[in-house]
């Protein structure tokens, strides 16, 4: 890594300075931050309302994963995995409390449930966060990896939202989905032929961008636009996922999503955000005026993967 460009990162948050640093009991330092006590104040209210919409950043999951990403353990915070852990569904995914109304297939009613557009992301936080071998998770795994097709992973979700599915042809894969399930695939050993089958969905689903947008995920200006936290759609995210492969890095298509992102770096190596989840208040990846370190980390946490990859 550049030493000058990671030392103005460090020196742009406290939590930067944390994670890019061996400071022992960084975990005990970062949950002391304003910022994190925050969110573990409404993740102790987990799951807290009824999920209305998979993309807002206010969501608990998506915070129960930035908190993973940070490398907070449970055993930082137990009781929040307590919960987590207590609303499991009979085929093993851990469920969120939704409401679908009887237009789209659902029962308008409030219904403990899963979607393929969130349990995947609660099973990586809860691996990430040291329970890989707990028995819950490794049930809930199973049955995830289990749900894949030949093209990607479709739009899944529980029995008991009825007849939902999102707006999209039945056969198509799911942009997001696919995305979040090999975050998933990618910390877990094996599953070679699952991880295979998600990155050549995404990789055709770049190469053929301006023509087709299954589940109106679209690859166009906006999901060009550099943006944190790496919760959605986003050629951040994409990029970051498809980068965990060593075979995939050295695709052309992949090489094209990357000189995207670094056609945005200034002359000293920096990156601003280009769009911004407005509830982020406090964060510097939430202006678009002034360089991020965040966003500038991750850009630089992904080359720093590539770089000891082999052959890259």
């Amino acid at each position: 890594m550049n030493s000058k460009l990671m030392d103005w990162i460090s020196s742009q948050d406290p939590l930067l300075k944390l994670i890019t640093s061996n400071t022992l009991g960084k975990n005990t330092a970062m949950i002391a931050d304003n910022r994190i006590k925050t969110i573990l104040d409404e993740l102790r209210d987990w799951p807290g309302t009824v999920l209305n919409s998979h993309q807002s950043a206010n969501q608990p999951f998506h915070k129960l994963f930035f908190l993973a990403d940070l490398g907070i353990t449970g055993e930082d915070i137990p009781e929040i995995i307590q919960k987590v852990l207590t609303h499991v569904s009979e085929e093993g995914a851990f469920t969120l409390p939704m409401n679908i109304s009887t237009r789209y297939g659902g029962n308008g009613e409030d219904t403990w449930a899963w979607a393929l557009c969130d349990a995947p992301t609660i099973v990586y936080s809860l691996i990430k966060m040291g329970l890989k071998d707990n028995d819950l998770v490794k049930k809930s795994i199973k049955y995830l990896v289990s749900l894949i097709d030949e093209n990607g992973y479709h739009c899944k979700v529980s029995n008991k939202l009825g007849s939902f599915r999102g707006p999209g042809k039945k056969n198509d894969p799911c942009p997001y989905a696919t995305l979040i399930m090999l975050r998933l695939l990618n910390k877990l050993d094996g599953y070679e032929k699952e991880k295979d089958i998600c990155n050549k969905c995404l990789l055709e689903l770049w190469e053929r961008s301006k023509e087709e947008h299954p589940y109106m995920f679209y690859m166009g200006n906006d999901f060009r636009k550099l943006k944190a936290p790496l919760f959605w759609y986003d050629i951040l995210n994409v990029v970051d996922i498809l980068s965990r492969n060593s075979k995939i890095v050295k695709d052309n298509r992949f090489i094209e999503m990357l000189k995207e992102i670094e056609k945005k770096v200034d002359q000293d190596g920096k990156y601003k955000a280009e769009s911004i989840y407005s509830s982020w208040k406090g964060w510097d990846f939430n202006q678009k005026k002034e360089p991020s370190g965040w966003i500038t980390y991750y850009v630089v946490r992904i080359k720093d993967r590539l770089q000891r990859q082999n052959g890259f």
